[in-house]
């Protein structure tokens, strides 16, 4: 057969013809003769494979650009590994061990197992055999199986194999569920058929008859343990398209237990047995396509069998697919919305199958239970819900008295979740299939109804698990009917690597969050929260609060403003008053400031205090707000909370909390500083008045107001000490469990270069900074004290590594480790966030605080970033009295409280200027250094 040459032909056939590729290959051993053993044949006919091969699947990458089909590519890309097995085996029979009289023992099939028994095969997959004999191995099996293997193997295939008789395949698959699975989906390729049929005979009748239950329980506990080894949510940012939940796995494994329990041989067979109707096995078969197509480009781009969707390919994988950017979302977030909605699909017709096979075979329920639902003792056991005649709790689960149900009263679409939530009973499948050929009903009028909204509230703010069953309301398509506005965000992704989940995932579990801290389940991570929250007056706007904040994500607009504007619009409507809707949406367009002031201000400055006060205005909004930042960033996913967030919005609510009910806020600066004095003198009764009165002179006003009297002991301690010895250098390091830091306290004489040796050398050792004070005596020494990421679990392993990081500052203080060229050297070696842009940008604001001038730098995160911005800063002549470190992903923001050298804030214009263009520079790695500046720095005298 000719290979066709339009597009259009060439999509309908098969890329290698098998015939004319024969014929070829005949040609070269025919010119040795007919001994295609030689080697230099053996070379040409590789060479020419290789080449086919190459053209054929170049063939297919452009055909999936022409018809954007997954299944097609995949189809494709089977035949063509087909065509050349076939071809191979073929030349080996033929031309390298021909046997003009086999035996009957000398015969073999070829079949492909596993997923390339499906007739679908990703670019770069594992090519998984069976060799099939008929009885044992003789010599001439060996050899054409070795000769076929070696060559797959020299084209570049990764082969999976195994070579068995038909008793031998039958035998291990009755004890092995992964052989019963490859072997469930055994397709002949080439050989002897008889032989092939015999197996799929044979293992119809001895093996697959009277085990699905068997069969049914171990594929839906292998696909569990898939999911937690993958990550539980389906949400995942990066998820994994071939194993993840909601990935082509599933898909495989409710083919695989249909096939097996129903018998059929093909997808649409299920529509015939009942399983799915035709409108659910057409999505089953749009799911499909869509993460083939998706799967295959990810192969194709990056040259592998890649199958985590991670941030590096998004973007390029979005615009082979042809998406592109809308006003508020980017092109690889539409993407990624359509993935999350096919992985929801998935999610959807597991929950469909799931309920057919219990419904149209009870008998398996018990050995299902654990999988399918709690079901009790027996499939009849059933309660109609006293008051609700339409809902009956079979075996623990809710589920409708008839299929008529919604359609007598929309309303019950809500109802149902409430009465679930109240009875702590899970949901029938049919019930969920029910819902979702349903949502229909769920009309303005019903959106309107007070009854509806009641029972919404209800289940929003239930004390029991609102989380779950706001999840399986989402899951449903209710939440997104009911809440359009909600609807906008389901499956929603942000291309950034500070969030973990979609937003509405996200938004569902800050929910469960809030939830835990009311039932006091948080009190070791959030003290101060578990205790806030049982003084508020209404608890119920938290709830509403937290379910909207985000829920403008993907708009134009800033997602805080829109949301209040949202709130404002959805409150009345789920029954809250004028003041509790005003309340609402104050927080929505504030959840980002308290988080934003406690992680990048300095928390010492008055200024960074008074103004959070006149935004807060109220001790209880400053509760609720505290309450809604804890839940919404311990939701953003595991570890994004640690405890010295926790500790900056701990100092951040007491250090206000005097300002809103009129406590110490009134003592003047002068008195506070006296007081601080006073405090310390106390603490150290052991040493010598002369001794306390020296040391109390040697601080400026900004220490005794900014440090706590803990760290003031054990800074004069320190300092002390280091007087005794005649010492020029002191480190001190203690480690916080709680807060999650490890403090390094570093006594230098004052320099300007100092904060960016003491990064330099953090970033060498490996540790991550989160925050630095910058203090300076008043006898030309300076005290820095910076906070580093906690990375050991016990504090004396903790200690060691803190105290070798202290080693190394002192090093590079003393001039014996050359840190520009080491940080160079380590930065070279770490890959850049490639798959982000975020462009750099330096603000520069008298105005955030009395006494400074604030830099706020923005950007992309690297390695070294922090060592470069504050050597910028020390060539700037600047003097950095506090520097704050936050990152949200690859967006890091670095906070610098700065004044010039005569301890003044930066007024002048022009400066300004040159500062933002400088640090801009040294963002983008562009900085170009100069020689450090001689005159020492006095930041802290101000």
């Amino acid at each position: 057969m000719d290979v066709p040459t339009t597009k259009a032909s060439k999509a309908e056939a098969d890329l290698v013809d098998i015939e004319a590729l024969k014929a070829e290959l005949a040609a070269y051993a025919e010119e040795a003769g007919g001994n295609g053993g030689d080697f230099a044949v053996r070379t040409k006919v590789l060479k020419h494979l290789k080449s086919v091969m190459r053209e054929a699947r170049e063939e297919a990458e452009e055909l999936l650009f022409a018809d954007g089909s997954g299944t097609k590519c995949a189809k494709r890309l089977c035949q063509i590994q087909d065509a050349l097995i076939r071809a191979i085996y073929d030349f080996a029979v033929e031309f390298v061990y021909k046997v003009e009289n086999p035996s009957s023992g000398e015969r073999l099939s070829v079949a492909a197992v596993g997923g390339y028994g499906r007739g679908t095969l990703a670019p770069f997959s594992d090519v998984d055999l069976l060799f099939l004999l008929p009885y044992k191995q003789t010599p001439w099996g060996e050899q054409v199986v070795e000769y076929i293997l070696y060559m797959l193997w020299d084209l570049g295939l990764k082969v999976g194999h195994s070579t068995r008789n038909v008793d031998e395949c039958l035998r291990q698959a009755r004890g092995d569920m992964t052989i019963r699975t490859a072997l469930l989906e055994v397709r002949y390729i080439h050989g002897d058929a008889p032989l092939f049929k015999e197996l799929v005979k044979r293992f119809d009748e001895e093996v697959i008859a009277g085990t699905g239950p068997e069969f049914i329980a171990a594929k839906l506990a292998e696909r569990d343990e898939r999911h937690r080894r993958q990550g539980a949510s389906r949400y995942l940012v990066e998820p994994n398209v071939k194993e993840g939940k909601g990935g082509l796995r599933d898909l495989h494994s409710l083919f695989w237990i249909a096939k097996y329990f129903y018998r059929v041989r093909s997808g649409s067979e299920l529509v015939k047995v009942g399983v799915l109707s035709r409108a659910e096995y057409k999505r089953f078969r749009k799911c499909d396509d869509f993460l083939w197509a998706v799967r295959c480009h990810m192969h194709f781009l990056t040259g592998r069998p890649e199958e985590r969707l991670s941030f590096d390919i998004q973007r390029e994988i979005a615009v082979r697919l042809g998406y592109t950017q809308h006003p508020g979302m980017k092109d690889v977030e539409r993407f990624m919305k359509h993935y999350f909605l096919v992985a929801k699909d998935v999610g959807d017709l597991t929950r469909i199958i799931c309920a057919a096979l219990e419904n149209q075979h009870v008998k398996i329920a018990q050995k299902l239970s654990r999988f399918l639902g709690r079901l009790g003792r027996g499939m009849a056991r059933q309660r109609v819900i006293k008051g609700f005649p339409d809902f009956l709790i079979e075996n623990a689960r809710i589920t409708v008295a008839s299929d008529g149900a919604f359609e007598k009263d929309p309303v019950n679409l809500i109802r149902i979740f409430a009465l679930a939530d109240r009875n702590n009973v899970a949901f029938h499948p049919e019930a969920m299939k029910l819902i979702r050929r349903s949502l229909k009903l769920i009309t303005p009028d019903v959106r309107d109804d007070p009854e509806a909204n009641r029972l919404f509230l209800q289940i929003l703010t239930s004390r029991n698990d609102p989380e779950t069953v706001l999840r399986k309301m989402n899951e449903a398509g209710v939440l997104g009917r009911f809440v359009p506005d909600f609807g906008k965000v389901v499956a929603m992704m942000q291309f950034n690597m500070y969030h973990h989940y979609t937003v509405d995932e996200h938004l569902i579990h800050a929910v469960g969050v809030m939830a835990a801290i009311d039932r006091g389940e948080a009190g070791e991570n959030h003290p101060l929260s578990t205790d806030l929250i049982k003084s508020i007056q209404n608890r119920k706007l938290l709830y509403v609060a937290i379910f909207l904040h985000d829920i403008a994500k993907g708009r134009p607009e800033d997602h805080s403003i829109v949301g209040a504007r949202i709130a404002r619009k959805l409150c009345p409507r789920f029954g809250l008053t004028a003041a509790e809707t005003d309340t609402v949406a104050w927080l929505i367009e504030h959840h980002l400031d308290m988080s934003t002031i406690a992680q990048s201000r300095d928390l010492s400055d008055r200024k960074t205090i008074e103004d959070f006060a006149r935004i807060v205005q109220s001790m209880e909004r400053l509760k609720l707000l505290l309450i809604l930042t804890v839940a919404d960033i311990r939701a953003v996913g595991p570890g994004v909370f640690n405890g010295w967030k926790g500790q900056l919005l701990r100092t951040l609510f007491y250090e206000t909390e005097p300002l809103l009910t009129g406590g110490h806020s009134q003592v003047s600066r002068d008195e506070r500083v006296k007081s601080a004095k006073q405090e310390l003198a106390e603490a150290l009764g052991h040493w010598s008045a002369k001794e306390r009165k020296s040391y109390l002179g040697r601080h400026y006003p900004a220490y005794w107001l900014r440090v706590p009297l803990e760290r003031k002991v054990a800074d004069a301690e320190m300092i002390r000490e280091a007087d005794s010895k005649k010492e020029r250098l002191a480190v001190r390091v203690a480690t916080h469990a709680f807060e999650g830091v490890t403090e390094v306290t570093v006594l230098a004489p004052d320099h300007p270069r100092l904060l960016s040796t003491i990064a330099g050398a953090c970033f060498v050792a490996g540790a991550n900074i989160v925050d630095a004070q910058i203090d300076t005596t008043t006898d030309g020494f300076a005290l820095d004290t910076i906070f580093i990421s906690r990375e050991l679990p016990d504090d004396e392993d903790e200690l060691r590594r803190g105290r070798r990081i202290a080693d190394l500052i002192g090093k590079a203080l003393r001039g014996e480790e050359s840190l520009p060229a080491t940080v160079a050297k380590k930065a070279a070696s770490k890959a850049r966030l490639k798959a982000f842009r975020i462009e750099a940008e330096a603000l520069v604001n008298n105005a955030w605080s009395d006494r400074y001038t604030v830099i706020e730098v923005t950007g992309l995160d690297r390695p070294g970033l922090l060592f470069d911005l504050t050597r910028a800063i020390s060539d700037l002549n600047l003097n950095i009295a506090s520097a704050h470190v936050v990152t949200f992903g690859e967006r890091v923001v670095d906070v610098f409280y700065v004044t010039d050298l005569t301890g003044q804030k930066i007024a002048n214009i022009g400066r300004q200027d040159a500062i933002r263009k400088r640090l801009a520079k040294a963002v983008d790695g562009e900085e170009e250094q100069s020689a450090p500046p001689k005159r020492p720095r006095r930041a802290a005298a101000s």
